[in-house]
């Protein structure tokens, strides 16, 4: 034990070094033309696109449970277009962003991050963001509506005009259409959404499937069907595959005496569009296994490495 507190306190120490030796760093800032920074986004589907997105957004910092290295403004403003987190109750019975539980790591209600996200809409009418949150605690999804209306962010949430079971890629609006509408959040939850109740917070895997997360080998050298459980047998030519989205899990972690943390180490090489184990070879093998890009890459420090020249090559712009 004594072991693992002296790693992860080197561990925090060199994260301290690296934001230092990168404070004068420069985060790019997307150009606010056409739809989500091009004008040919405009015309394709919202199924049709790839986007980096950030695994943990909300949760800041140099220490191990900390997935990401500046804000969620920061963030959106950067490029990123597709932001993830866990949720939990708090010890008040509130629905917060909690890594794990609320006791590891608190970063604030739902509510104000929801906020936070429509302020930032609020600014920026010619953006489209996705974000997806995990409900870590199980609890019915009617749940989510109070902080959803709380924060404001409602009236900005796109609502799909027919049930997910007749649901296809090609049902999906493009970019343009969503913001002529300014219909500009989708919004997903991963277990218990309850669309009657809540419909604008969508069922993730009624529309998704994703690849293995908690990923430990540098290589990455799979793409295969991991959740929901339902379709796992299914293969890669079904159609109930072949019909829906898809999110590859691409940040990676390392184990300390059997406790998983992120690899903030060597997140550039992660990060990286070509070589072993970067974005570029991940994305190629998934490609060619399921005949379509991602349509999210998840990734932690989106900051290191290559993220958007990934996403640049893997939508041919």
């Amino acid at each position: 034990m004594s072991f693992l507190i002296l790693y992860l306190f080197v561990h925090s120490l060199l994260a301290i070094v690296d934001q230092l030796t990168r404070a004068t760093t420069h985060i790019r800032t997307q150009a606010q033309t056409g739809c989500n920074g091009r004008q040919e986004y405009c015309t394709r589907k919202y199924s049709n696109i790839t986007y980096m997105a950030t695994h943990d957004a909300p949760f800041i910092g140099v220490l191990p449970m900390e997935n990401q290295n500046v804000d969620i403004p920061t963030q959106l403003d950067a490029g990123i277009r597709f932001l993830q987190a866990q949720t939990h109750h708090n010890a008040f019975g509130k629905l917060s962003l909690c890594h794990t539980s609320c006791v590891m790591k608190d970063a604030g209600l739902l509510k104000d991050y929801l906020k936070v996200i429509k302020e930032w809409l609020d600014k920026h009418p010619k953006e489209v963001v996705t974000i997806l949150l995990t409900n870590g605690d199980k609890i019915n999804g009617s749940e989510f509506a109070k902080p959803f209306q709380e924060s404001g962010i409602v009236p900005y949430a796109y609502i799909p005009p027919k049930d997910a079971s007749t649901w296809t890629l090609n049902s999906w609006p493009t970019l343009g259409q969503m913001i002529a509408s300014n219909t500009r959040l989708v919004a997903f939850l991963d277990y218990n959404a309850n669309q009657a109740k809540v419909p604008y917070l969508l069922n993730e895997f009624s529309y998704f499937w994703e690849t293995p997360y908690n990923t430990l080998d540098p290589a990455f050298a799979q793409c295969t069907l991991d959740r929901p459980a339902a379709l796992r047998m299914s293969g890669p030519k079904a159609d109930a595959v072949k019909q829906r989205m898809y999110i590859m899990n691409h940040f990676l972690d390392t184990k300390v005496l059997g406790v998983v943390i992120p690899n903030r180490r060597d997140a550039k090489k992660t990060n990286a569009w070509k070589g072993r184990g970067g974005i570029g070879e991940q994305a190629e093998r998934c490609s060619g296994m399921y005949g379509k890009a991602p349509t999210a890459v998840l990734v932690d420090y989106f900051d290191r490495g290559e993220v958007f020249r990934a996403q640049d090559a893997l939508n041919g712009v």
